[in-house]
């Protein structure tokens, strides 16, 4: 006879045997009316699961983001596959999970279809969607599994039961009084009838377990939510989101580029490496001030070291690496050992620490292909790396002191809206449990006495130590996770660093892994995209453009020029032999911040003529008043 345990404590036994209905209905109808999924014990089952043990359950309702995800599920898994199904018999399904904020099917066609078959495909999930037909739910051993999809010739579905460690429990949906059926983890709706609305939004190319070698599948991306509202909603954000797509912006002005040839690293344009240089001086200047030295390690590091830190292990298969004089070499994908070694080089008093360590480290990482996303996600990029070796004691001041200067740089480059997550040990990790308890207890009384709040997110953490996440908000409502601080007392144990402490014995340092903008790259793509190009002009490329009327004004431009020049204000002259409204459709056009404009009567009056990007306004000034507004606007605080 199990007995259940609730979420608000209370207990209730039921016969030798439940399930997910059952309970749900013990509590209320209109809660059964709800349901879609258990947790049981922490894991999510299908409401028709059996339960014969003591457990601990929450009932998953559709108006809650794990419900929305299972609908999502059951949308891709039943639906899409049996509509394509239906309208492609020949089709090979392959896999279909959910993604953030949707959904994804891949899948073999005997002739590729187009986005112009989306109508269709809806139409025809909108059909199978009406039927509201209930979910079946069965278990199969491996050779039946195996048996059941080779009858229908799905070769991906046969070659995932294989290739699976499992020898029985293969879990098969199907609709009743439906010959559609998929292999699936679920758990899934028990239900069509709680399918929210939905919409395919692109297609593109994916191989097989994402490796060349393999033949080119198919992507359908759709997304689906509760109400029409939201769905709109977010249709909307996409539609936002493509007009600002850095990889579309930093083409159309020449800040950068991407080819085959270096494929997952970035050619930055003049304007684009005059953004990247001006992150990294104003970086440079907010670190050196908050106490850090910078410092340069290596790029290519023997694997012996890899090794002993830990990293070989986890992040071998995303290493670069090369042999020479039969030894192994890693080009690094992180900093940290590296700045190990430069903290044992010497003895280290405490009367040294905090130690503060800084590097605009440039790592390399192997990603796939398919994972490659413009300035995203990249396999050559540059961090803005730091470590700060300090006592335990010291935690709690140092991670004031970081989250402060994190939040002034965000505020900096225009984000305000920043949620702090906290990130506990994950199942594989370095380091007893005990260390670990050290560590959670340890970052979380620091960012609680720093006066932050903050969000659990459970397992995880690095593989080494607790961290906390710094996700932004930009302007289209999407979160971006940008800052890490992370409390490590492994690597320094494994690397055999220490320090003398006032009684003149050795201890351990614990060392905080830092970063504010992550990489600089995904940095300024997100930067990009958050200000649909028109970037603010401390950061902007060029910042003022000089745009004459005609050759009479060009000796007066010069003037005005030289006095820029003298401030260091990024600017060109326009003094082509165009059409004024020309010229300012064109430099409005590559986003410059401000224009002054000159013509005979701004000659005549000593004046130019400011406009300003993203207005229609334009303000004539005195040339001393132009030149004092153009200093502060182009100067941050």
């Amino acid at each position: 006879m199990p007995r259940i345990l609730f979420p608000d404590g209370r207990t209730q036994s039921f016969e030798k045997e439940t399930n997910g209905f059952i309970i749900a209905e013990s509590v209320s109808k209109s809660l059964l009316k709800k349901a879609v999924a258990i947790s049981v014990n922490g894991k999510q089952k299908d409401l028709c699961d059996s339960i014969t043990e003591d457990s601990e359950i929450k009932i998953i309702t559709n108006d809650s983001d794990e419900g929305l995800e299972i609908m999502r599920h059951t949308l891709t898994a039943q639906v899409l596959a049996r509509a394509i199904k239906i309208l492609y018999p020949e089709s090979k399904l392959a896999i279909g999970p959910t993604i953030e904020n949707g959904f994804y099917y891949d899948i073999l066609f005997e002739k590729p279809i187009s986005t112009d078959d989306f109508p269709l495909i809806e139409k025809e999930m909108k059909n199978i969607i009406k039927q509201g037909s209930q979910i079946e739910k069965s278990y199969k051993n491996k050779k039946q599994a195996k048996d059941l999809f080779l009858s229908n010739k799905e070769i991906y579905k046969v070659k995932i039961i294989d290739e699976s460690d499992q020898k029985d429990n293969f879990q098969i949906y199907k609709q009743k009084n439906s010959n559609f059926f998929d292999l699936c983890r679920g758990p899934h709706l028990p239900s069509l009838k709680l399918v929210g609305p939905f919409k395919l939004t692109k297609l593109s190319g994916a191989y097989w377990k994402g490796d060349s070698k393999n033949e080119m599948l198919q992507r359908i991306y759709g997304t689906a939510w509760t109400n029409e509202k939201d769905l709109n909603n977010y249709l909307n954000q996409i539609e936002e989101a493509e007009k600002r797509d850095h990889r579309k912006l930093g083409k159309e002005l020449g800040l950068f580029h991407f080819q085959e040839q270096a494929a997952g690293s970035v050619f930055w344009h003049p304007k684009g490496w005059a953004i990247y240089q001006n992150i990294m001086v104003y970086i440079r200047k907010k670190l050196e001030k908050a106490g850090y030295k910078e410092v340069n390690t290596p790029q290519l590091v023997d694997s012996s070291l890899w090794k002993d830190s830990g990293h070989w292990d986890k992040f071998r298969d995303q290493m670069f690496t090369s042999e020479s004089e039969d030894k192994t070499l890693a080009i690094k994908p992180m900093n940290c050992p590296c700045h190990v070694q430069i903290f044992r080089q010497g003895v280290k008093s405490y009367k040294q620490l905090p130690l503060r360590m800084s590097e605009f480290g440039s790592c390399h990482r192997n990603e796939p292909s398919g994972a490659l996303h413009g300035l995203m996600r990249l396999r050559s990029f540059v961090q803005d790396d730091a470590h700060i070796f300090c006592t335990e004691e010291q935690i709690i001041s140092e991670t004031s002191d970081f989250c402060k200067l994190l939040m002034e740089v965000y505020e900096d480059f225009g984000f305000e809206d920043v949620v702090i997550k906290f990130s506990d040990r994950p199942l594989k990790r370095a380091g007893s449990d005990k260390v670990w308890d050290r560590a959670e207890k340890s970052l979380m009384n620091a960012v609680e006495k720093a006066g932050y709040s903050y969000e659990i997110n459970p397992g995880e953490g690095a593989f080494y130590g607790p961290k906390l996440e710094f996700v932004l908000r930009d302007a289209i409502g999407r979160d971006w996770q940008c800052g890490t601080l992370q409390v490590d007392f492994v690597l320094p144990e494994r690397l055999d660093a220490s320090f003398i402490g006032e009684d003149g014995k050795k201890f351990r340092p614990v060392m905080l892994h830092r970063a504010i903008l992550g990489s600089f790259e995904r940095f300024i793509g997100i930067l990009i995209e958050h200000y649909a190009g028109r970037l603010p002009a401390w950061l902007s490329p060029i910042q003022v453009a000089i745009a004459t009327i005609n050759s009479k004004c060009e000796n007066y431009a010069q003037e005005l020029a030289n006095e820029l020049r003298k401030l260091d204000i990024k600017f060109i002259t326009d003094i082509r032999n165009e059409k004024l409204n020309y010229k300012i459709r064109e430099l409005s056009n590559q986003k410059i911040n401000f224009i002054g404009i000159i013509g005979d009567m701004e000659v005549k009056n000593n004046q130019v003529v400011l406009r300003t990007l993203g207005t229609r306004n334009q303000e004539v000034l005195s040339f001393e008043d132009f030149i004092k507004k153009i200093k502060i606007s182009c100067r941050i605080n």
